[in-house]
Protein backbone atom coordinates (compact mmCIF):
# COMPACT_ATOMS: atom_id res chain seq x y z
CA UNK A 1 0.00 0.00 0.00
CA UNK A 2 2.88 2.37 0.76
CA UNK A 3 4.16 2.33 -2.80
CA UNK A 4 0.67 2.88 -4.21
CA UNK A 5 0.13 5.76 -1.80
CA UNK A 6 3.44 7.29 -2.86
CA UNK A 7 2.48 6.99 -6.51
CA UNK A 8 -0.92 8.55 -5.89
CA UNK A 9 0.72 11.42 -4.05
CA UNK A 10 3.19 11.93 -6.88
CA UNK A 11 0.37 11.90 -9.43
CA UNK A 12 -1.56 14.55 -7.53
CA UNK A 13 1.57 16.68 -7.20
CA UNK A 14 2.38 16.26 -10.90
CA UNK A 15 -1.13 17.32 -11.79
CA UNK A 16 -0.48 20.51 -9.86
CA UNK A 17 2.56 21.13 -12.03
CA UNK A 18 5.29 19.58 -9.88
CA UNK A 19 7.91 18.47 -12.43
CA UNK A 20 9.98 16.65 -9.82
CA UNK A 21 6.96 14.55 -8.85
CA UNK A 22 6.34 13.72 -12.49
CA UNK A 23 9.97 12.69 -12.92
CA UNK A 24 9.62 10.33 -9.97
CA UNK A 25 6.68 8.69 -11.68
CA UNK A 26 8.57 8.34 -14.92
CA UNK A 27 11.60 6.84 -13.19
CA UNK A 28 9.36 4.02 -11.95
CA UNK A 29 8.11 3.14 -15.43
CA UNK A 30 10.77 4.25 -17.89
CA UNK A 31 12.38 0.82 -18.18
CA UNK A 32 9.20 -1.03 -19.19
CA UNK A 33 8.20 1.89 -21.43
CA UNK A 34 11.48 1.75 -23.31
CA UNK A 35 11.35 -2.05 -23.58
CA UNK A 36 7.90 -1.97 -25.16
CA UNK A 37 8.93 0.84 -27.52
CA UNK A 38 12.06 -1.08 -28.50
CA UNK A 39 10.11 -4.25 -29.24
CA UNK A 40 7.77 -2.26 -31.51
CA UNK A 41 10.29 0.01 -33.20
CA UNK A 42 13.17 -2.42 -33.54
CA UNK A 43 16.11 -0.15 -32.71
CA UNK A 44 17.26 1.73 -29.65
CA UNK A 45 17.39 5.21 -31.17
CA UNK A 46 13.83 5.06 -32.48
CA UNK A 47 12.62 3.56 -29.22
CA UNK A 48 14.33 6.31 -27.22
CA UNK A 49 12.80 9.00 -29.43
CA UNK A 50 9.32 7.51 -29.17
CA UNK A 51 9.64 7.10 -25.41
CA UNK A 52 10.79 10.69 -24.98
CA UNK A 53 7.90 11.97 -27.08
CA UNK A 54 5.52 9.85 -25.02
CA UNK A 55 6.83 11.20 -21.72
CA UNK A 56 6.49 14.78 -22.96
CA UNK A 57 2.93 14.03 -24.01
CA UNK A 58 2.23 12.39 -20.64
CA UNK A 59 3.46 15.47 -18.79
CA UNK A 60 1.31 17.75 -20.93
CA UNK A 61 -1.74 15.58 -20.35
CA UNK A 62 -1.22 14.45 -16.76
CA UNK A 63 -4.27 16.42 -15.64
CA UNK A 64 -6.40 14.14 -17.82
CA UNK A 65 -5.37 11.07 -15.87
CA UNK A 66 -8.46 9.97 -13.95
CA UNK A 67 -7.11 7.11 -11.90
CA UNK A 68 -6.50 3.43 -12.42
CA UNK A 69 -3.14 2.04 -13.50
CA UNK A 70 -0.67 4.83 -14.22
CA UNK A 71 1.64 2.29 -15.88
CA UNK A 72 -1.10 1.28 -18.32
CA UNK A 73 -1.86 4.92 -19.05
CA UNK A 74 1.78 5.69 -19.80
CA UNK A 75 2.23 2.60 -21.95
CA UNK A 76 -0.82 3.51 -24.00
CA UNK A 77 0.82 6.86 -24.74
CA UNK A 78 4.11 5.12 -25.58
CA UNK A 79 2.34 2.70 -27.91
CA UNK A 80 0.53 5.52 -29.68
CA UNK A 81 3.81 7.40 -30.08
CA UNK A 82 5.37 4.33 -31.69
CA UNK A 83 2.43 3.85 -34.03
CA UNK A 84 2.55 7.52 -35.03
CA UNK A 85 6.22 7.16 -35.94
CA UNK A 86 5.59 3.95 -37.87
CA UNK A 87 2.81 5.60 -39.83
CA UNK A 88 5.20 8.38 -40.73
CA UNK A 89 7.67 5.82 -42.02
CA UNK A 90 4.91 3.98 -43.88
CA UNK A 91 6.45 0.64 -43.19
CA UNK A 92 6.09 -2.18 -40.75
CA UNK A 93 8.45 -2.26 -37.80
CA UNK A 94 11.46 -4.49 -37.87
CA UNK A 95 12.42 -5.89 -34.54
CA UNK A 96 14.46 -8.42 -32.72
CA UNK A 97 12.32 -10.33 -30.28
CA UNK A 98 14.68 -12.92 -28.95
CA UNK A 99 12.70 -12.77 -25.73
CA UNK A 100 9.81 -14.41 -27.58
CA UNK A 101 11.81 -17.60 -27.49
CA UNK A 102 10.76 -17.89 -23.88
CA UNK A 103 7.04 -17.29 -23.81
CA UNK A 104 5.62 -16.40 -20.43
CA UNK A 105 4.00 -19.18 -18.48
CA UNK A 106 0.76 -18.15 -16.82
CA UNK A 107 -2.74 -19.12 -15.89
CA UNK A 108 -4.05 -17.25 -18.91
CA UNK A 109 -1.82 -18.98 -21.45
CA UNK A 110 -4.82 -20.71 -23.10
CA UNK A 111 -2.74 -23.83 -23.59
CA UNK A 112 -0.08 -22.13 -25.68
CA UNK A 113 3.13 -24.06 -25.28
CA UNK A 114 6.44 -22.19 -24.98
CA UNK A 115 8.90 -22.83 -27.79
CA UNK A 116 11.17 -24.56 -25.33
CA UNK A 117 14.38 -22.93 -26.50
CA UNK A 118 15.61 -22.73 -22.93
CA UNK A 119 16.02 -26.51 -23.09
CA UNK A 120 18.56 -26.39 -25.95
CA UNK A 121 21.97 -27.65 -24.91
CA UNK A 122 25.12 -25.53 -25.38
CA UNK A 123 26.30 -27.62 -28.33
CA UNK A 124 23.10 -26.71 -30.17
CA UNK A 125 23.75 -22.97 -29.99
CA UNK A 126 23.98 -22.68 -33.79
CA UNK A 127 20.54 -24.22 -34.20
CA UNK A 128 19.22 -21.94 -31.48
CA UNK A 129 20.54 -18.88 -33.32
CA UNK A 130 18.90 -20.06 -36.53
CA UNK A 131 15.59 -20.53 -34.75
CA UNK A 132 15.83 -17.07 -33.20
CA UNK A 133 16.42 -15.65 -36.66
CA UNK A 134 13.39 -17.56 -37.93
CA UNK A 135 11.28 -16.09 -35.13
CA UNK A 136 12.49 -12.61 -36.01
CA UNK A 137 11.53 -13.10 -39.64
CA UNK A 138 8.06 -14.29 -38.70
CA UNK A 139 7.55 -11.53 -36.15
CA UNK A 140 8.46 -8.93 -38.77
CA UNK A 141 5.48 -10.13 -40.82
CA UNK A 142 2.98 -9.67 -37.99
CA UNK A 143 0.85 -6.57 -38.08
CA UNK A 144 1.76 -4.03 -35.35
CA UNK A 145 -1.37 -4.69 -33.29
CA UNK A 146 -0.65 -8.42 -33.20
CA UNK A 147 2.98 -7.80 -32.37
CA UNK A 148 2.04 -5.51 -29.49
CA UNK A 149 -0.16 -8.03 -27.69
CA UNK A 150 2.50 -10.74 -28.02
CA UNK A 151 5.11 -8.39 -26.61
CA UNK A 152 2.95 -7.34 -23.68
CA UNK A 153 1.66 -10.81 -22.78
CA UNK A 154 4.36 -13.25 -23.83
CA UNK A 155 7.44 -11.10 -23.32
CA UNK A 156 6.58 -8.59 -20.60
CA UNK A 157 4.17 -10.85 -18.75
CA UNK A 158 1.22 -8.48 -18.51
CA UNK A 159 -2.16 -9.93 -17.69
CA UNK A 160 -4.98 -9.57 -20.19
CA UNK A 161 -6.79 -6.87 -18.23
CA UNK A 162 -3.80 -4.55 -18.23
CA UNK A 163 -3.17 -5.16 -21.91
CA UNK A 164 -6.79 -4.22 -22.50
CA UNK A 165 -6.14 -0.90 -20.80
CA UNK A 166 -2.90 -0.31 -22.70
CA UNK A 167 -4.41 -0.88 -26.15
CA UNK A 168 -7.78 0.60 -25.13
CA UNK A 169 -9.71 -2.38 -26.44
CA UNK A 170 -12.06 -4.90 -24.80
CA UNK A 171 -10.69 -8.01 -23.12
CA UNK A 172 -12.10 -10.16 -25.89
CA UNK A 173 -10.11 -8.20 -28.46
CA UNK A 174 -6.91 -8.83 -26.53
CA UNK A 175 -7.55 -12.56 -26.42
CA UNK A 176 -8.53 -12.82 -30.07
CA UNK A 177 -5.52 -10.79 -31.25
CA UNK A 178 -3.18 -12.85 -29.12
CA UNK A 179 -4.65 -16.11 -30.39
CA UNK A 180 -4.34 -14.96 -34.01
CA UNK A 181 -0.83 -13.65 -33.45
CA UNK A 182 0.30 -16.94 -31.94
CA UNK A 183 -1.37 -18.92 -34.71
CA UNK A 184 0.26 -16.77 -37.39
CA UNK A 185 3.60 -17.16 -35.68
CA UNK A 186 3.20 -20.94 -35.53
CA UNK A 187 2.20 -21.15 -39.19
CA UNK A 188 5.14 -19.04 -40.26
CA UNK A 189 7.62 -20.99 -38.16
CA UNK A 190 6.54 -24.35 -39.56
CA UNK A 191 8.27 -23.55 -42.84
CA UNK A 192 11.55 -23.81 -40.96
CA UNK A 193 11.02 -27.54 -40.42
CA UNK A 194 13.78 -29.26 -38.48
CA UNK A 195 14.69 -26.10 -36.56
CA UNK A 196 11.46 -26.38 -34.63
CA UNK A 197 10.57 -28.36 -31.52
CA UNK A 198 8.34 -31.31 -32.34
CA UNK A 199 5.30 -29.56 -30.85
CA UNK A 200 5.42 -26.97 -33.64
CA UNK A 201 5.88 -29.29 -36.61
CA UNK A 202 3.02 -30.18 -38.89
CA UNK A 203 1.36 -33.39 -37.83
CA UNK A 204 1.03 -34.58 -41.42
CA UNK A 205 4.76 -34.52 -41.96
CA UNK A 206 5.08 -38.25 -41.36
CA UNK A 207 6.26 -40.94 -43.66
CA UNK A 208 3.35 -43.04 -44.76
Amino acid sequence: MGRMDDESSSIRAAQRGDLEAFNRLIMEHQSIAFNVAYRIMGDQDSAADATQEAFISAYRNIKRFRGGSFRSWVLRIVTNACYDELRKRRRRPETSLEALSEFADGSESDGFEPLGMHEIEPEAEAERSELIHAIEQCIADLSPEFKLVIVLVDVEGFDYKEVSKVIDRPLGTVKSRLARARANLRDCLRQFGELLPSSLRLEDEVVG
